[in-house]
């Protein structure tokens, strides 16, 4: 005989979809006792919950579902991809709202640039989809243009794509290229990255010798500069995030032909 499936939904997926963060930024919420379920702090990942019929907090907040919103923005370098810090440095959050993303919503990054890396950033509450996208299978391809303080030789370019010893990780790249450059102009190389580790880029060239000067994302998935259309943020579209995972709900595609496909 079939046993019923649990009753419920999981409560991290609950606070997700309302938009109190990414599937794993839930569950640690709820690990550190910040969620409160009709009055009880609940720690165990499993709980399932009927959010139309319980009362369920987080930080002593009620937790109610909010529009998904998902904005592409060109993060400046000096900002930190969080929603505080505890040293009053300026966040990708308050810069989202000043640049025109609703303030009622609890946006967060769907991955992270550097402090001192700029380009494109998605922010969302979506909690879904940032789930989907930050899940290595589905490989969202993120492409960079990297200014250095030499030019690359090809063994270097060729050492990126095989892999290059960093500590006790392996890091390599989908592609790298080497753009032309004029003279009095740095060296600059196109590289893409597929699962992007902590300080990937910066920590890949330094081990190589190479200097990063600037660092700057130029594509996500199927998402480019072009797609900000002239804005420093721009609220995506619901037929902008249907190629993605979780959006709408297939794979984003990768780009071809001869330029480069595409932390920093």
């Amino acid at each position: 005989m079939t046993s019923a499936p649990p009753a419920g939904i999981r409560l991290q997926k609950v606070l997700a979809a309302a938009g109190a963060g990414s599937r794993r930024h839930c569950e640690e919420f709820i690990r550190a006792g910040r969620v409160r379920v009709d009055g009880v702090v609940v720690t165990q990942l499993g709980t399932r919950v009927d959010p139309a019929r319980q009362r369920i907090e987080l930080d002593g907040r009620p937790i109610r579902p909010e529009p998904h919103r998902t904005y592409l923005a060109d993060k400046p370098a000096g900002i930190l991809c969080t929603s505080h810090d505890p040293a009053g440095r300026p966040t990708i959050v308050e810069w989202g709202v000043r640049m025109g993303a609703d303030p009622r919503l609890r946006l967060y990054t769907i991955g992270r640039l550097d402090y001192d890396s700029e380009g494109l950033i998605l922010l969302t509450n979506d909690g879904e989809l940032a789930h989907a996208l930050a899940h290595p299978r589905h490989e969202v391809e993120k492409e960079y243009r990297v200014w250095t303080d030499r030019p690359a030789t090809p063994a270097e370019i060729d050492a990126m794509r095989a892999g290059v010893p960093a500590g006790d990780e392996i890091l390599r790249a989908v592609d790298v290229v080497a753009e032309a450059s004029g003279p009095g102009e740095a060296p600059a190389l196109r590289v893409v990255l597929g699962e992007g580790r902590n300080r990937h880029i910066r920590r890949m060239l330094d081990a190589l010798g190479l200097r990063v000067r600037r660092l700057r994302r130029i594509r996500i998935g199927p998402l480019t500069e072009a797609d900000l259309r002239g804005q420093r943020l721009r609220e995506l579209t619901r037929t902008e995030l249907e190629p993605w995972p979780g959006g709408g709900r297939r794979r984003p595609a990768k780009s071809g032909g001869g330029q480069a496909r595409g932390r920093r």
